[in-house]
């Protein structure tokens, strides 16, 4: 890696090694970001999810609390990621239309997951990693119903707070 390289990447140093970046020198700043990720899944799945009949209990609730626990654990999980203080994290559920409109027999459902923090860096790996863990809880807690689920989508919605500003894909 050259040095132009470098420079376009925070996580390299001059020679191209990988390094944490060093955040002592930032503001701390309110910080909120929002990610989410969607999972598809047949209408059987669907239901169990609604009716709450799911032989592993309450999918919902147990992709919410797996989801707060991935926000805490980002930085285990994510080598140069730091460890900042969560101090919020919302985590919503959504039905959406189908991703394929021909498709009948698809449900879609949003997994957004909001995070704050006073800190001298973002939230966003830690909302990224939380809807992550949502989506994939829910799979979990239903593959014997349907093992072709998928999980189409995983992004960043918004961020705000520190040096770079607010962003916002709406």
């Amino acid at each position: 890696m050259n040095r132009s390289d470098s420079q376009s990447s925070t996580h390299f140093d001059d020679a191209g090694q990988a390094h944490m970046v060093d955040v002592t020198g930032k503001l701390v700043t309110a910080r909120i970001a929002t990610a989410s990720s969607r999972i598809c899944m047949n209408s059987l799945a669907a239901e169990a999810i609604r009716a709450g009949t799911s032989r592993k209990g309450d999918v919902l609730g147990i992709a919410r609390i797996a989801a707060i626990g991935a926000a805490k654990a980002t930085a285990t999980l994510i080598p140069l990621c730091h460890a900042i203080p969560i101090e919020g994290v919302e985590v919503d559920f959504q039905w959406l239309a189908p991703v394929d409109a021909a498709s009948t027999s698809q449900e879609s459902l949003l997994c957004s997951v909001t995070v704050r923090t006073t800190a001298k860096t973002g939230v966003e790996m830690e909302a990224l990693t939380a809807a992550s863990v949502a989506a994939l809880t829910v799979y979990d807690m239903l593959k014997s119903v349907d093992r072709t689920m998928v999980i189409v989508a995983t992004r960043l919605e918004s961020k705000s707070g520190g040096k770079s500003g607010t962003f916002s894909r709406a």
